[in-house]
């Protein structure tokens, strides 16, 4: 009751405050600043923090900024323009961000994985599986790191790797009595940085396009895949996180929220009891087995099915990895992984009907539960969007980058500022792959440009460059992990089911740590003339040293 009164009285003095000011500067007839574009996100984010639910303060900030364009581009009062905003909230925005071909492929893909993580936790499958791992997985320690290792493997896509290690290792977390907040964080850690950096993901498609985009402004005779291939001696962050999540689980120590919610839940007794299994089944770890393996299968062979072209295929001078890294960049992975997730939902329900441990009434019963599951995860997922959408019309990107971009600064800096630019834009915007569409094409440029003004030879530009490449993907994965806003990371709160604010609050500190380390000791000293293995070297015993002497063993 008290946390409600809170909220109304914030929204309350938001809204107040809002009008006040308008009312004092008089009528807005002119163009909307530029500087305005920020505050959507930055409303949603503060908001988030300040009421501790996710729902209405991203409603509030898509609020913030359909007033805004009613009241500069429509040029209506504060008023009319409050009430404008209000619709134009839900039928332009909300709307047009389900409207999406990509949006509604994910949350029918979302549906179809609960609809079967569901029957094959009531009919055993989920409690054998769990059996089988409590086996092997026997300490926190051990659980934590059969999850890590678990995301390494599914490599291939971040949305993949989510979905199925949170779902799988939820009970087993539970068991072993490690926090959600702990499994959402290595779940949402693991799988941008090792998707960002892997040679066959869904992911090295987009990026190479991104690069070709940026290196074909300057001319520069080079392949794309040769310059990615280059600048992962200089992907800091994403390396750098793997260290830290396997340092964090190796040593049993933790540090800030984390370390509140992992003892929280190593003196619970309750949480240990998280299966909802019918009372009238045996267990079988191989019902779930069965439709988890067709659903990674099946995304591997809708990947392969949706990025196949013959003329690469037909190349004899191409070898069969270079072949299959360019089909799965080329794939559609949202069809490839709802053709996946509908056929792993048929073969959980047959499996079931094969056992006759379930009638199919209960089973369909059990499916429709399993969509009601992942319904709080769509409307955030969509509401996500929505504010994406926003910034998108409101430009709040261009902001970001004309604000870094008009200063006079050395060649040697462009690295860490661009690191920190894709960080803001990706914790403003919640997307790692609209960060590196909006930059790419605007840093690689600039950057070049930049160091010819300076007279560098091309030798002595390209490892800077390089070093400007990584630091666009790795700003913006570690802008998406510390974004409330971002959907990787409400999708590794479902996964998981964490809270949502809870994952987000206990990520950050570790995701600010890394960032703060792969800046002052990868980013720069590389940049300087460092080479790259040192500065690694350097940045994995200063995180060390973090997780030694301000981790606290739990």
């Amino acid at each position: 009751m008290k946390r409600q009164k809170t909220a109304l009285l914030t929204i309350l003095f938001v809204l107040i405050t809002g009008f006040v000011l308008l009312y004092v500067t008089g009528p807005v007839t002119e163009t909307m600043p530029l500087w305005m574009s920020v505050l959507p996100p930055l409303v949603a984010i503060v908001m988030a923090f300040i009421l501790k639910e996710v729902l209405s303060s991203l409603f509030l900030g898509i609020l913030t900024g359909t007033f805004l364009i009613a009241l500069y581009s429509e040029g209506l009062s504060p008023l009319p323009a409050l009430g404008s905003g209000i619709l134009r909230t839900v039928d332009t925005y909300i709307v047009g961000s389900i409207n999406d071909h990509d949006h509604v492929l994910i949350i029918a893909f979302t549906l179809l994985i609960g609809g079967m993580v569901r029957i094959i936790t009531v009919n055993g499958g989920m409690q054998g599986i769990v059996k089988w791992l409590s086996r092997k997985a026997k300490s926190p320690k051990s659980g934590q790191l059969m999850t890590f290792i678990m995301d390494l493997s599914i490599f291939f896509d971040d949305y993949s790797n989510t979905l199925i290690v949170g779902n799988t290792m939820r009970p087993v977390a539970d068991k072993l009595k490690v926090s959600r907040e702990k499994l959402a964080y290595i779940v949402d850690s693991t799988s941008a940085p090792v998707v960002a950096v892997a040679f066959i993901t869904t992911w090295i498609g987009a990026e190479l396009s991104y690069i070709q985009d940026g290196i074909k402004a300057i001319s520069l005779d080079v392949s794309s895949y040769s310059v990615f291939f280059n600048s992962l001696s200089y992907s800091f962050y994403p390396f750098l996180t793997l260290g830290f999540v396997l340092m964090i689980i190796l040593s049993g120590r933790d540090y800030g929220p984390m370390l509140k919610a992992e003892r929280k839940a190593r003196a619970s007794s309750a949480i240990a009891a998280s299966m909802d299994t019918d009372k009238h089944v045996n267990t079988h770890a191989i019902d779930a087995l069965i439709p988890l393996g067709v659903l990674i299968l099946c995304t591997v062979g809708g990947l392969i099915a949706t990025g196949y072209d013959a003329s690469v295929w037909s190349q004899p001078s191409t070898g069969f990895f270079s072949k299959l890294s360019t089909t799965i960049g080329e794939a559609d992975s949202f069809t490839a992984l709802l053709w996946a997730s509908l056929i792993s939902l048929l073969v959980s329900i047959i499996i079931t009907l094969i056992r006759g441990s379930m009638e199919f009434s209960k089973i369909m019963e059990a499916m429709i539960e399993g969509f009601k599951t992942m319904f709080n995860a769509v409307l955030i997922l969509t509401m996500a969007w929505s504010i994406a959408l926003i910034t998108k019309d409101m430009r709040t990107a261009d902001f970001v980058s004309q604000l870094l971009l008009q200063w006079s600064i050395s060649p040697i800096l462009v690295p860490a500022l661009t690191f920190i630019l894709a960080a803001l834009i990706g914790f403003s915007t919640g997307t790692s792959w609209g960060t590196m569409a909006i930059l790419y094409p605007l840093i690689l440029p600039a950057s070049w440009m930049l160091c010819q003004q300076q007279e560098m030879s091309q030798e002595s530009i390209m490892p800077l460059f390089y070093n400007v490449v990584a630091s666009v993907m790795a700003g913006a994965v570690m802008g998406d992990h510390c974004s409330p806003i971002s959907d990787t990371t409400i999708m590794s709160s479902l996964a998981s089911q964490c809270d949502h604010l809870q994952h987000v609050s206990t990520q950050m500190p570790y995701a600010i740590s890394v960032g703060v380390v792969a800046l002052l000791l990868g980013v720069l000293p590389s940049a300087i003339g460092l080479p790259s293995w040192a500065a690694f070297l350097l940045a994995y015993t200063v995180l060390g040293l973090v997780v030694r002497f301000v981790g606290k063993k739990v």
